[in-house]
């Protein structure tokens, strides 16, 4: 069994409060889990955490074999955040952001230009500014980042929100693909009728602990 995240009564404190307070929580290779419970409950910062971007204050927490309370800085290259943010760059276009995470980690113009046309983003809109796009087509930029950079670790947060009916459905397609070759996947999500279907196990998080 090979673990990619192992949280255990792990503290998380966000504005001087306790979003994790003593969080237990395993996921192995290949899992695509969802994570259910209200808000305020601590699933985003489950997920910040898991990306590096939250630090741990007791406990324990590795993901992809780093040790989180030591080193938060490695993992951020190989785990995708996919928050409500979108992590885009607003004053870049489209192709840009695109190309920028391409460089990084050395994908070829042809996995650039296949995830382009696959997400709805290619042809004239492809060099439109990002601050000048819909939600739906910003989060479409955000995932096709997600997906050129090859994370091994995706952490989605609400990743159906402003997409219409063909979007969602991409997005469910993508997710499916990406966990048959290797990839861990968490989301974050209240569309559980959804969620479900791409989930292989659900957990709930409630009030800062995983159940």
């Amino acid at each position: 069994m090979s673990l990619v995240v192992d949280f255990r009564d792990a503290v998380v404190v966000f504005n001087g409060f306790p979003a994790l307070a003593g969080a237990t929580f395993q996921v192995t290779r290949g899992e695509v889990v969802l994570l259910q419970g209200p808000n305020g409950a601590g699933k985003t910062t489950l997920l910040r955490a898991c990306a590096g971007l939250l630090p741990v204050v007791r406990g324990s927490a590795n993901v992809l074999g780093i040790d989180l309370c030591v080193d938060r800085q490695s993992v951020r290259a190989r785990v995708g955040l996919l928050g409500h943010a979108n992590g885009l760059f607003a004053d870049l276009t489209i192709r840009e952001n695109i190309l920028f995470w391409a460089q990084v980690i050395g994908a070829s113009t042809d996995e650039v230009t296949a995830t382009m046309h696959r997400m709805g983003i290619d042809g004239r809109i492809a060099d439109e500014k990002v601050s000048l796009l819909s939600a739906g087509q910003k989060r479409r930029c955000a995932l096709a980042c997600l997906v050129v950079r090859r994370a091994e670790l995706w952490l989605l947060d609400e990743p159906h929100a402003g997409l219409d009916a063909k979007g969602r459905d991409e997005i469910d397609a993508i997710i499916r693909e990406a966990s048959s070759f290797g990839a861990t996947v968490l989301i974050a999500s209240h569309e559980l009728e959804r969620t479900k279907g791409l989930a292989t196990r659900s957990v709930s998080v409630v009030a800062g602990q995983v159940q």
